[in-house]
């Protein structure tokens, strides 16, 4: 069984071939299939788009078995779950994290503390031949901080404080982050469907 995995950030990969490895004798990347497939994430959630980009890949890749693909962002509850599916794009299209984090330290500030909760979640999807398409999600809890704390991680890290290790997701270690990540969470959701069909 041969799996391809809609990404190439080495984390991901990591990741992904240490979980799922039981259920696939090979896993490759984009990269490493000479694929290189640019796919419109325009879905109204994180499971649409990882289906939509897990089923255009597969298509396109006609000796894999099954291809899989993650969204994840940060969802704020004040902000009715904003930046959500937009999380990359939150300050508009072309701009990086720190504006990202920037536009949303300015839409919190007047926020008080009790009120900032969020969550990142990841959803994940499994594509296969001739049979369902598999999805399954993760999501850990946390509080958006006024200003970013440690040098780790990317994206929202800086801002995302973890209550239980009293550390933001850019004070933690790769381990503790890779433990605990919501696309741990849903990489081993994900897991749990496949070895109840074995």
């Amino acid at each position: 069984m041969k799996l391809i995995i809609a990404s190439n950030n080495a984390h991901k990969v990591t990741e992904i071939k240490a979980i799922l490895s039981p259920f696939f004798n090979e896993i490759v990347t984009l990269k490493e299939a000479g694929i290189d497939i640019d796919v419109e994430e325009n879905g109204t959630t994180f499971c649409e788009n990882a289906v939509k980009k897990a089923t255009e890949i597969l298509a396109a890749v006609p000796f894999a078995d099954a291809a899989i693909s993650d969204d994840s962002g940060l969802m704020v509850d004040a902000l009715n779950g904003a930046p959500g599916v937009y999380s990359a794009r939150f300050a508009g299209d072309g701009h990086d994290d720190e504006a990202n984090n920037r536009k949303l330290v300015e839409m919190l500030k007047n926020v008080p503390q009790d009120k900032r909760t969020g969550r990142f979640v990841s959803a994940v999807a499994l594509a296969r031949r001739e049979k369902d398409t598999l999805t399954a999600e993760g999501s850990v809890e946390g509080i958006i901080l006024n200003e970013g704390r440690g040098e780790n991680g990317f994206g929202y890290d800086p801002l995302f404080y973890y209550e239980p290790l009293n550390k933001t997701f850019a004070e933690l270690t790769a381990d503790e982050k890779n433990s605990l990540s919501h696309r741990k969470k849903a990489l081993t959701a994900l897991y749990e469907l496949l070895s109840k069909e074995v």
